[in-house]
């Protein structure tokens, strides 16, 4: 392992480390793991914290949005969904709202009003949908309110977009939560590797594909390995031929200069690149150029993000490019 991925983490493990806490950090290379470290949970509402291990299972936040986009993908292939149909919610039949398309809701493009915001003083969809009032219906709650843009017209990043997309997700596979937890088991989890990966599902039975997936940091780098080999694990074809371009079609920038496609943002001084963000500091990072999957979990506030990000490149760059 090269001297920058240990000075790095060195940095970001450090006690005084400017981002914010670091809980555990793996690199994967050519298939293999060939540097990861972990640190310690802090104390919080939850509990008490103590020392992450590899076989820690830790939250994504919204890493789990491309998981998401994994399971429509499987349903893409089996003929049971259809990208540029209008979108399956039956609270939408015979209004505006019956334009939004399957396509538009992955492009973040479905023009429903949300704010993503995370500080309890300011206005937020996304908090009151995840712990307030929308809380025990997800997809509901974010599929009632207003249509402002013409669909397909205006991105927009919402975690409530996500949901309604599992809500569809969940109506398409049966069986409510057993079938939904049976079929992401069954059918993405297993094959791809990720045994210790659990996802959580909100009162009314939907998959909370917005934010809530525990799994262990090497399960969270297989997913990442899944993509970087265009859904094929071992030999086995998982994920519909050609999906992972589907998530890396460009579809608009933020404010923050990142490039989003379909439910995966995109590292644009990364070519090729595929990258699950979340909260507080999750990053799954997928180089197929370099055969790299980088994992970052921690503890980290929303405005140390480039503390972050800029050693989370620094790693990566410290890969050559295959054939370079």
């Amino acid at each position: 392992m090269n001297d920058t991925v240990s000075n790095v983490a060195d940095e970001l493990f450090g006690s005084d480390a400017p981002h914010g806490v670091s809980l555990a950090m793996l690199v994967m290379h050519r298939g293999d793991v060939v540097f990861e470290r972990y640190g310690v949970q802090p104390d919080s509402v939850f509990g008490p914290g103590g020392p992450i291990t590899a076989e820690s299972t830790l939250i994504s936040w919204s890493m789990a949005k491309s998981i998401t986009h994994a399971a429509v993908g499987l349903l893409i292939a089996e003929g049971r969904l259809e990208l540029d149909e209008p979108a399956a919610v039956p609270q939408w039949r015979g209004t505006d709202k019956a334009a939004i398309t399957l396509q538009n809701l992955l492009d973040m493009r479905p023009g429903l009003e949300w704010v993503e915001d995370y500080v309890d003083d300011s206005i937020s969809h996304c908090i009151e949908m995840l712990f307030g009032s929308g809380q025990g219906d997800m997809a509901a709650y974010a599929a009632g309110l207003p249509l402002l843009h013409a669909p397909g017209s205006v991105w927009n990043y919402s975690s409530g977009t996500t949901n309604i997309i599992c809500r569809i997700i969940g109506d398409a596979v049966g069986g409510g939560r057993d079938g939904m937890a049976q079929f992401l088991r069954e059918e993405l989890f297993e094959p791809a590797g990720m045994h210790s990966a659990v996802p959580k599902f909100d009162d009314s039975g939907t998959f909370v594909g917005s934010s809530y997936v525990y799994a262990t940091t090497r399960d969270f780098a297989k997913f990442g390995e899944l993509y970087r080999n265009d859904g094929v694990v071992d030999g086995r074809r998982v994920l519909p031929s050609g999906w992972t371009d589907h998530a890396r079609a460009f579809v608009a920038n933020d404010e923050d200069g990142m490039d989003y496609g379909s439910h995966w943002w995109l590292w644009r001084d990364q070519p090729g690149s595929l990258a699950c963000h979340g909260y507080e500091g999750q990053y799954c990072v997928v180089v197929p150029d370099k055969e790299l999957v980088l994992v970052h979990l921690g503890k980290c506030p929303a405005d140390t993000r480039v503390e972050l990000t800029s050693r989370l490149r620094a790693v990566v760059n410290s890969f050559e490019t295959v054939g370079a």
